[in-house]
């Protein structure tokens, strides 16, 4: 299939709202990058093309394709026919007319939907009376006929056999009207693309919300339309009942109208309708309803996922309560006089029931992964008791932890966006890192202590060299003092004739060498003055280093 939901990866928080909204078990792909955020993609075989995610994205990241650019610039280059479903009325209350005079005025041909609707709801009685139906699911929600397709294939023998409105218009137009043009639908469905693309009868799936944008972009405008009456000169015959299939139940009500004692149940919105069509394909034939009328949407396809209306669920009923009060009109209008339905009457003369019957295209499921085979993924989700795989806290978007399992052995999500599991990683983080920062806080603690103890150290030495300083200074003033006498002993010595000559000679030379040892000593302590100098210079820096670790390390057991 074509993908028709998109992602904005750049506006993707990884919220999970997406997948808590769909009702495709398959159609969400979760990834995490190499930053560690997560993003949620499309697969487009899987995905249904409900539409839901795209209403229920808060941040702008999902969005769909449709038609609408190609389908303008065809119109360009040949006209268009255009069928125009029901939903258009209430969607657009003051603007539709206006919006269909546009496409007249450009050359098209503009067909009512409802007409579709109402050969719809002919082939469907027709085909109860003659008991060839059988108990069956609706089908004119395409969104529905995909999921049963993909997901509940052996439904499709459940699935009414029958066109939907939109699929008989077309039939109607090509078949019995003879026109060849290429032709575009109107509506408020993303979903029906689907339908087209499986059928071939309709080549452009236009929505009301592009269509408004696109006029939006081109400046194209319309008055607002203040006339309450419903009627419109389309180029063929104007729909009666049929213009009521867009609200939900309308076509159990056009059914009724015809068979009041025909069995029909009805369902809406993704949050009933495809758990009860998968309770449906658990149940006993026996127990089907002859009819199980079904739609996608809350509200039909009145507000359908690209209607862009700002009307409420209210302004929309009360919309088609005057549509169906004019409907009613036309239909009365219609009856000969013993009460036979004329337009029913024209059905039967001119068409076939067998032209608006279609086939579908069963997919085949993918496997359900074993308990054994989720035993790993239950594990590496870090649910090891019964209890944690029974959490169910329903955050990573799926209904229950087994389902997120099922997602994660498929390839569709990660256990790392599990929040419980990922609660459980941090904690252990947590844990680990408390326990080193007490052993951080256990050394900090000892290297003050050295600190503490090397500042006393450095105080003793700059004492130690002070008193050195102070003895070297003196040794070295006693030595000058001590060498000069000695010279002058040489000096008397040698000038005095006196003394016995080999005795002087023998004393002068033992002062000369004491004269040398006091230079020698004056030289050391030089030598150690200097020495003194460089270790109170390294022992200041030492001084300034443990001040600083001091203060780091206070600093850090704050």
């Amino acid at each position: 299939m074509n993908e028709l939901i998109i992602v904005k990866p750049e506006k993707c928080t990884g919220c999970n709202s997406c997948i808590r909204s769909c009702p495709a078990p398959e159609a969400n792909i979760v990834k995490q990058l190499d930053n560690g955020r997560f993003i949620i993609s499309v697969n487009p075989d899987k995905c249904i093309a409900c539409g839901e995610c795209v209403r229920t994205c808060n941040h702008g990241a999902r969005d769909y394709i449709d038609d609408t650019e190609e389908g303008m610039s065809h119109l360009i280059k040949e006209k268009l026919i255009l069928i125009v479903s029901p939903a258009i009325k209430a969607a657009l209350p003051t603007k539709w007319k206006g919006v269909l005079d546009w496409f007249k005025g450009q050359g098209c041909t503009v067909y009512d939907g409802a007409f579709g609707a109402d050969i719809c709801t002919w082939v469907h009685i027709r085909a109860i009376e003659q008991g060839t139906m059988g108990n069956r699911v609706t089908q004119q929600c395409a969104a529905v006929v995909k999921y049963i397709e993909t997901y509940q294939p052996q439904m499709l023998q459940n699935l009414s056999p029958i066109h939907s409105p939109a699929a008989c218009s077309a039939i109607y137009v090509k078949q019995y009207l003879r026109r060849n043009n290429p032709i575009a639908y109107l509506s408020t469905c993303i979903a029906k693309k689907t339908e087209f693309l499986d059928t071939g009868l309709i080549d452009y799936n236009i929505t009301i919300d592009k269509l408004m944008d696109y006029f939006e972009r081109n400046g194209i405008s319309f008055p607002a339309d203040t006339n309450d009456s419903f009627e419109y000169r389309f180029d063929d015959v104007q729909g009666q009942m049929g213009s009521i299939y867009s609200r939900p139940g309308g076509l159990r009500d056009n059914l009724w109208l015809h068979d009041p004692d025909i069995n029909i149940t009805t369902s809406k919105g993704v949050r009933n309708v495809y758990d009860e069509l998968n309770m449906y394909a658990r149940m006993p034939e026996v127990k089907h309803p002859q009819l199980f009328d079904v739609l996608s949407c809350d509200f039909g396809c009145n507000i359908g996922p690209a209607a862009q209306t700002n009307q409420t669920v209210f302004d929309v009923m009360d919309v088609m309560r005057k549509v169906e009060n004019e409907a009613k009109n036309r239909r009365k209008s219609g009856f000969m006089g013993r009460g036979d339905d004329k337009l029913f009457k024209r059905f039967d003369e001119e068409l076939r029931q067998s032209d608006f019957l279609r086939n579908y295209k069963p997919s085949v499921p993918s496997p359900v992964p074993s308990d054994q085979q989720l035993e790993p993924i239950y594990k590496k989700m870090g649910k090891h008791s019964k209890e944690d795989r029974e959490f169910n806290c329903h955050a990573c978007g799926f209904n229950s932890c087994k389902d997120m399992a099922i997602a994660i052995a498929r390839g569709l999500n990660t256990p790392d966006n599990c929040i419980i599991h990922a609660k459980s990683v941090l904690l252990a983080r947590h844990s680990t890192l408390s326990i080193k920062n007490e052993k951080l806080e256990e050394v900090a603690s000892e290297c003050l202590e050295l600190s503490d103890k090397l500042k006393e150290d450095i105080v003793n030495i700059t004492s130690s060299m002070d008193s050195i300083d102070e003895s070297t200074s003196a040794t070295k003033e006693r030595a000058e003092v001590v060498k000069d006498l000695l010279q002058n002993i040489v000096t008397f010595c040698s000038e005095n004739p006196t003394m016995d000559a080999e005795s002087v000679e023998q004393l002068i030379g033992i002062l000369n060498m004491t004269i040398d040892a006091f230079s020698d000593l004056d030289d050391n302590v030089n030598t150690t003055n200097e020495s003194s100098v460089a270790i109170k210079e390294s022992v200041s820096k030492i001084t300034s280093l443990v001040e600083s670790i001091n203060e780091v390390l206070v600093k850090d057991m704050k």
